[in-house]
C-alpha cells in the first residue's frame, strides 16, 4: 500500500492558520495594534480604506525591529514573547503565539517599514501570499509601519463572504474601541477613507470612556473597586435607571485583554435583580487584575475566551462588589433614618419598672387671648357674612339650561344602521382564508374583545380568535414595507427635534440605513460629532420615543449582521410595526375591531406574523357542540 500522508506546503499551512486567526479586516487591525502596544508605542494611528478590504495601515512609534527581526517576524511561531512552555502561564503581553503576521502575510500583500531607535536606517519588506518579494534598507521614522493591501486576494472564497463595507467598518470600530478602553495611557487615532473617526489622547480611564461613548455616560456610571488576595476588580457599572433592552456597553477586561465571559455577566446582572426590568441590560466596564498563572488565555484562536482557575469564587466577589457599589452610591432603594431627629430611646433595664410617659399641660394657656407678641388683650373674632355665600342660588344659572341644538334632528339618520354610516371598505381581489368573516357576519355587533387581547368573531366553521397585537403588527409590517420599497413613506414633522447621539461604531450602520429610514418617514440631519437631529418621524408612531426606536433598529441590524437590502428593509419594517402596533390591554371600539379585521384579511399572509407567530385560531363548531354533550 502506498503512503498517503504527506506534509502540507508552508503556503497552504499558513492559509489554514490564517482562517483561524484572520477572519475579517477587524482581525488584522486587532493583531497589528496589539503588536504595537507590546512594542511600547505611545501613539498608534490606524488608517483603513474601503472598510479594510483595499488597505489597512497601522503606524506606531514603538521600539521597532532590526533587519533580522523584521524578516523573522513573518515566520510561523516566531515570537519574542515566550521562550518555553512555562512562559505561557506568566504572560503579560497581548500576543505570544507568533502566528499573526504569518497569517496576515499568507492572505494579503504586506509592506513593512520599521526602524529601532538606535539605528539610522530602517528596513522595508514586501510580502505577498507568504512569498518575500523584496527586502531593502530605507529611511523611515522610529517604530513600525504596516500596510496590508487586498486582503484575501488569493482566497476568493473568503473575500466573497466578507460583509458590506458598513458592517465590516462597524466591526473594525468595535475592535478598536476594545483596545482603546484598556489602554487609556496610549494615544489612538483612526481614519476611514481619509475621514477622521477617532482622535483619542492619553487620558485617565473615565475620560477615555467619555471620549468614545459620549459625555452623557459620565452621569450614568458608578465606581467599582475591590482588592483581594485572589483578584483585583476595578471599573464602572451603570445605574439601574439607565438600563435598556439593547445597546448597553458591556465590557470585561482581564490583565489588559478583552474577554467574553457569560458566567461573570450573570454575576453582574444578579446584583441588579429586581432593580431593572426583566430583559433589560445595564452598561459596565469591569477590569480584572489576576495572577497570570491562575488563568489560561490560550484556549481560543482570537484569545477572547479565557479560563479562570477559581471562577466560582471570583463570581461571588464580583457580585458582592457590584452590590456594594450600588448600595454605596444609593442606587438601591433603602430606608434613610435621620440621626439628628431620632428619638432618645433609653436602654432596657430588666430590674427597673417601666415608667408611664409624662404629659405636660399648660393650664394658664387661653386660646381666646391674643399672644404676648401682639401686646395682650382679648381675642376678637371677625364676623363672617354667610348669607353672601348663597346669594348666587337665587339668580338664574346657565349650568342646568339645556344647550340649543345646532341643527335639527333628522329622523332618517336614526333609521340608518351603524354599518351603513361608515364608508364601505375597499373590495379585495382574493380571499386567502376560508373562514374569513363575511359581510353578513361582520357587523359591529359580531365582534367581542376578550381581556384586552383577543378579538372573537363568528365564521362559517365556528368561532375565530384573533390576537389584536399580532394582527396589527402584520398590517403595519406590510404597510411600512411597501412604503420603504416604493419610497412613499409619510413623514410627520416635529416641533422640537430630538438629538440622537451615537458611538462611532454605530455611525456606519446608520449611514447604510439612511435611505431606507428616509423612505419610511424618518427625517435625519447630520449635526457632526456622531450626532443626528430627528426632524421628522413616520406618521402613525406618535407617542413613541424616536431616539430609542432608532437605537433598537441599529442594534438589531448590527446583531443580525445582514447586508442584503431586502433583509434590512424587512427588519426596519418589523421594528416599526412592533413599536406602533396596538398593545395588549388596549380597549377597542366595535369600529376599530371591524377595521382591524378587514385590514388583516387584506394582507397577503393573515395567518402569521412576519416572524412566524400565529395570529388567529379557529374553534370548530363540532368542538363547541362537544363541550355541551
Amino acid at each position: 500500500m502506498s503512503d498517503i500522508i504527506h506534509l502540507l506546503p508552508d503556503s497552504v499551512a499558513n492559509q489554514i492558520a490564517a482562517g483561524e486567526v484572520i477572519q475579517r479586516p477587524a482581525s488584522v487591525i486587532k493583531e497589528l495594534v496589539e503588536n504595537a502596544i507590546d512594542a511600547e508605542a505611545t501613539h498608534i494611528h490606524v488608517l483603513v480604506t474601503d472598510a479594510g478590504k483595499t488597505e489597512i495601515q497601522v503606524i506606531d512609534d514603538g521600539k521597532g525591529m532590526s533587519e533580522t527581526d523584521a524578516r523573522l517576524a513573518f515566520e510561523r511561531h516566531a515570537t519574542s514573547k515566550i521562550r518555553e512552555a512555562a512562559d505561557l502561564f506568566a504572560l503579560h503581553t497581548m500576543g505570544f503565539r507568533g502566528e499573526a503576521l504569518a497569517s496576515i502575510a499568507a492572505v494579503a500583500q504586506v509592506e513593512l517599514k520599521t526602524r529601532p531607535g538606535q539605528e539610522e536606517l530602517g528596513t522595508r519588506i514586501l510580502i505577498a501570499g507568504s512569498t518575500v518579494e523584496s527586502q531593502e534598507a530605507v529611511s523611515c521614522s522610529q517604530g513600525s509601519n504596516f500596510a496590508v493591501r487586498n486582503l484575501f486576494f488569493n482566497v476568493p472564497a473568503r473575500r466573497k463572504f466578507l460583509k458590506a463595507n458598513s458592517t465590516e467598518l462597524s466591526n473594525i470600530l468595535a475592535e478598536f474601541e476594545r483596545i482603546a478602553l484598556v489602554h487609556p495611557d496610549v494615544a489612538f487615532s483612526l481614519h476611514s477613507n481619509d475621514s477622521e473617526v477617532f482622535n483619542l489622547t492619553a487620558t485617565p480611564l473615565r475620560q477615555r470612556i467619555m471620549a468614545i461613548f459620549g459625555k452623557k455616560l459620565n452621569q450614568q456610571l458608578l465606581n467599582l473597586e475591590v482588592d483581594t488576595t485572589m483578584v483585583k476588580i476595578t471599573g464602572y457599572v451603570g445605574k439601574p435607571e439607565t438600563a435598556r433592552k439593547k445597546g448597553a456597553h458591556q465590557y470585561f477586561f482581564v490583565n489588559g485583554r478583552y474577554m467574553r465571559h457569560p458566567y461573570f455577566h450573570k454575576a453582574v446582572m444578579e446584583a441588579y435583580d429586581r432593580l431593572v426590568p426583566e430583559g433589560e441590560q445595564v452598561s459596565y466596564f469591569i477590569y480584572f487584575e489576576i495572577d497570570p498563572a491562575n488563568i489560561d488565555v490560550n484556549i481560543h484562536p482570537t484569545k477572547t475566551e479565557i479560563k479562570f482557575e477559581n471562577e466560582q469564587a471570583i463570581w461571588q466577589i464580583l457580585a458582592a462588589t457590584v452590590k456594594e457599589s450600588l448600595g454605596r452610591f444609593s442606587a438601591i432603594p433603602s430606608i434613610d433614618f435621620d440621626t439628628e431627629d431620632m428619638p432618645d430611646i433609653p436602654a432596657y433595664e430588666a430590674h427597673s419598672p417601666a415608667a408611664p410617659p409624662q404629659v405636660h399641660v399648660d393650664t394658664s394657656y387661653n386660646p381666646f387671648k391674643s399672644s404676648s407678641r401682639a401686646g395682650g388683650g382679648e381675642y376678637h373674632r371677625t364676623p363672617v357674612e354667610w348669607e353672601s355665600l348663597y346669594s348666587g342660588l337665587t339668580q338664574p344659572s346657565k349650568m342646568n339650561t339645556p344647550a340649543e341644538p345646532e341643527e335639527e334632528f333628522d329622523p332618517a339618520w336614526e333609521e340608518t344602521s351603524p354599518a351603513e354610516q361608515q364608508p364601505a371598505p375597499q373590495a379585495r381581489q382574493t380571499t386567502l382564508y376560508a373562514d374569513e368573516p363575511t359581510k353578513a357576519t361582520a357587523g359591529n355587533d359580531q365582534y367581542l374583545q376578550i381581556k384586552g387581547r383577543f378579538i372573537l368573531t363568528s365564521v362559517k366553521s365556528g368561532l375565530m380568535l384573533i390576537d389584536q397585537h399580532r394582527a396589527h403588527t402584520r398590517v403595519l409590517f406590510d404597510r411600512y414595507l411597501g412604503q420603504i420599497q416604493q419610497k412613499q413613506g409619510v413623514s410627520q414633522g416635529v416641533l422640537f427635534p430630538d438629538i440622537l447621539q451615537l458611538p462611532p461604531s454605530e455611525v456606519p450602520v446608520l449611514e447604510s440605513l439612511h435611505d431606507d429610514l428616509a423612505a419610511v418617514g424618518f427625517d435625519l440631519s447630520n449635526l457632526g460629532g456622531c450626532s443626528y437631529a430627528i426632524n421628522g418621524i413616520p406618521a402613525g408612531i406618535e407617542g413613541q420615543q424616536p431616539v430609542e426606536l432608532l437605537r433598537n433598529m441599529l442594534h438589531t441590524a448590527t446583531e443580525k449582521g445582514g447586508d442584503v437590502k431586502d433583509e434590512i428593509q424587512s427588519l426596519l419594517a418589523l421594528t416599526l410595526a412592533r413599536a406602533a402596533a396596538i398593545v395588549y390591554g388596549q380597549v377597542l371600539s366595535d369600529q376599530e375591531m371591524s377595521s382591524l379585521v378587514d385590514n388583516l384579511f387584506a394582507c397577503p399572509s393573515p395567518n402569521y406574523t412576519p416572524d412566524g407567530k400565529v395570529i388567529l385560531a379557529t374553534i370548530k363548531e363540532e368542538e363547541i357542540e362537544r363541550l355541551f354533550k
